[in-house]
């Protein structure tokens, strides 16, 4: 996914890549429209070799030729228009998410910015962390695009001490779906989690070609979980900013928790995501006792923001 592995430092390895994710991805969209979805007339003695769109469907929805479309779709996309886009968009019935990540696909494949040896440390301003603090009976966090826990308040880390349990700092939620044996039982709903968590995984890919540390996660989920890398080549992607999480906790037993995220101003790349239970519900009280348990509980450390720096290397220049 990162041009890092070019030893003359190019963007040769990135941009073939990306071109490889817009054929795959443009690809998997077209799979998963019939042409009875798009409105498009079905022959009954007619022999499809394909269950979607064919590229000539494609094109004719867009509005375009079908020999532009088949060279877009193979990664040929320099200087493609905003009304090409739309169409596309259109005749593969892209949700929004989807179209943001076709977006940035597009830009990657024709950028000429240097590959980034190292990734910008990530840091939560003590302003943040005071807010996270003052919501003592929220649980609240506040992560990055790959899932990295950088701060939390003493209640989430509470709720979320099974995630904290790995010593690898900051602790990550995509590897602790996907490598810990406990997150079934975390997550009552584990296969929409996992869902989820790798369509976000999939468009913060799309938004950040030269993040190198999620080049690596993604590298090591796919080497060491089959479920990773069957949702990963599904390629696809959502926005999970509003919803329900089901969690059974090993303390208070389960909880069922609305959940909200918000950006987090100065940084694009980071939200603070919060948990609220129904007042007067079970989750709620389950909370309390959470809240009662955590205020005693020698084990639980009020967290401070992390930095997910690593070492410098001596022979190592920082990139301009």
């Amino acid at each position: 996914m990162a041009g890092r592995k070019d030893p003359h430092g190019t963007n040769h390895d990135i941009r073939e890549d990306v071109r490889a994710q817009i054929r795959e991805f443009l690809g998997t969209r077209r799979s998963k429209v019939t042409p009875e979805q798009a409105g498009l007339p079905v022959y009954g003695g007619e022999r499809r070799r394909v269950t979607g769109l064919r590229r000539e469907e494609v094109a004719l929805l867009a509005g375009i030729s079908s020999e532009y479309y088949t060279r877009l779709e193979r990664g040929n996309a320099t200087g493609v228009s905003e009304s090409v886009i739309e169409g596309i968009a259109h005749a593969l019935q892209l949700d929004e998410a989807e179209r943001i990540h076709l977006i940035d696909l597009l830009r990657g494949a024709g950028t000429t910015r240097p590959p980034r040896r190292r990734p910008a440390q990530q840091h939560v301003r003590p302003a943040v962390q005071r807010v996270l603090d003052s919501m003592s009976g929220t649980p609240a966090f506040v992560i990055n695009g790959r899932g990295d826990i950088l701060a939390t308040n003493h209640l989430g880390r509470a709720l979320f001490s099974p995630v904290y349990a790995d010593p690898a700092r900051p602790p990550n939620n995509a590897r602790f779906v996907f490598l810990s044996p406990q997150a079934t039982e975390f997550f009552r709903d584990w296969d929409q989690v996992a869902n989820d968590t790798v369509a976000m995984l999939r468009a913060e890919a799309g938004r950040d070609l030269y993040d190198r540390r999620l080049t690596d996660l993604i590298g090591e989920l796919s080497t060491r979980s089959e479920e990773f890398r069957h949702r990963w080549a599904a390629h696809n992607v959502r926005m999970h900013t509003t919803g329900v999480k089901l969690l059974h906790h090993p303390v208070v037993g389960d909880l069922d928790l609305p959940f909200e995220t918000f950006p987090v101003g100065g940084d694009p790349s980071q939200v603070l995501l919060t948990y609220t239970a129904e007042p007067a519900s079970p989750s709620q009280d389950a909370l309390n006792l959470l809240a009662s348990w955590a205020a005693t509980n020698d084990d639980i450390e009020r967290s401070t923001p992390a930095d997910d720096s690593e070492p410098a290397d001596s022979n190592e220049k920082t990139p301009d």
